[in-house]
């Protein structure tokens, strides 16, 4: 069985999630992006999924009021298809309901077809477009929703999706 923790991202995961970043997206975040998310916002939850103590993946969130933002979700290349990706959008899903959150937004590039398939399974649902958006190619962003968040969600999905996991620690 694999193993896998999460627990709120610092600075010690930094450059591991950086690699993960750089070879996940085509107009990847900075190290000062990453550092004013995760020491000046504070409407930010950042998490890292760790397997034997390396970082295989990364996701954040933003919450204001009783909404919440996915920011950003991305994994190792040699573990996806592990459903590393599920747990981790199930434990921000879990994190942002017990924060408050009654719904959850998020964009995707029509193109990220594993994706879109993730968040649809997840009940998000497409509901609008961003013309342009992605400033590397001008894709447009599907904008999709997951409504009437509750704390019983993320118990749909057993163990989060891995392993028989147990949720894990609040951060």
């Amino acid at each position: 069985m694999m193993a896998v923790t999460f627990e709120k991202m610092g600075l010690e995961h930094l450059d591991q999630v950086l690699e993960i970043e750089n070879v996940s997206f085509p107009a990847p975040w900075s190290k000062t992006s990453f550092l004013g998310e995760i020491l000046q916002n504070d409407f930010a939850l950042y998490l890292v999924a760790l397997y034997d103590d390396v970082v295989i993946g990364y996701g954040g969130m933003w919450l204001i009021l009783d909404q919440a933002h996915i920011t950003n979700v991305a994994v190792r290349p040699d573990f996806r298809g592990r459903n590393i990706g599920k747990a981790l959008m199930l434990e921000i899903i879990q994190q942002a309901i017990l924060k408050g959150a009654k719904s959850m937004t998020l964009e995707v590039r029509p193109s990220n077809i594993i994706a879109r398939g993730l968040y649809q399974g997840l009940g998000f649902t497409d509901r609008g477009r961003r013309k342009g958006y992605y400033e590397d190619n001008n894709e447009d962003a599907i904008i999709m929703w997951k409504d009437n968040l509750q704390k019983g969600d993320f118990k749909l999905f057993p163990a989060n999706g891995l392993d028989q996991r147990q949720p894990g620690p609040r951060v």
